[in-house]
């Protein structure tokens, strides 16, 4: 039952990741990193982080999301179709394709055949728990932590601008006259 889980796991953090990357709707992408990020708690529910699973759905799939739908819905509606090669892509894609093939060919017949036998780590009682992965946080992964949560807030607010510059050049200036108005029978 666990390698069940773990593959349907892994097909939803794939399918989600690969979907963010190629839908071209703001709003298809947000929904399809919503089902990446589940899929990573239940990953992390497989490996007895409950914590990190709680606050992968908590923090992450909960207030990050909200907060891309509403950045994705203040951008607006584009009518772009749902998926279009972005220019390269057709050459670039099958090489990093093969790439990827090749670096995990080699670790999975250099490392991971050798483990097959093995019994897998031991894990501690306090492995999971929000002492532990406090620690973890605030002493070891400090700086990557911060980094992501400074990442998440340069793109929040970048999309906020980029959106609020399109909004003024498609808005018309107001300070015209329109004919039958009344304005121009108050300029003469």
């Amino acid at each position: 039952m666990i390698q069940i889980c773990f593959f349907v796991g892994a097909l939803g953090a794939l399918g989600g990741a690969i979907a963010v990357v190629l839908l071209r709707n703001p709003f298809y992408s947000v929904l399809a990193l919503v089902v990446h990020l589940v899929s990573l708690a239940g990953l992390f529910l497989l490996l007895h982080a409950q914590f990190v699973a709680a606050a992968q759905v908590v923090v992450y799939a909960g207030a990050v999301m909200v907060l891309y739908v509403f950045v994705a819905a203040y951008v607006g509606q584009q009518e772009e179709p749902l998926y279009e090669p972005i220019a390269g892509q057709r050459l670039l894609a099958p090489l990093l394709g093969v790439a990827l093939f090749i670096e995990l060919s080699i670790a999975i017949l250099g490392t991971a055949l050798s483990s097959l036998s093995s019994r897998g780590p031991n894990i501690s009682d306090s492995f999971g728990t929000p002492n532990s992965i406090g620690n973890l946080f605030l002493e070891r992964f400090l700086v990557v932590f911060e980094g992501a949560s400074m990442l998440l807030l340069v793109a929040a607010v970048g999309a906020v601008v980029l959106a609020a510059r399109r909004r003024e050049e498609e808005e018309p200036p107001t300070d015209r006259a329109t004919p039958g108005s009344g304005a121009e029978e108050v300029a003469r």
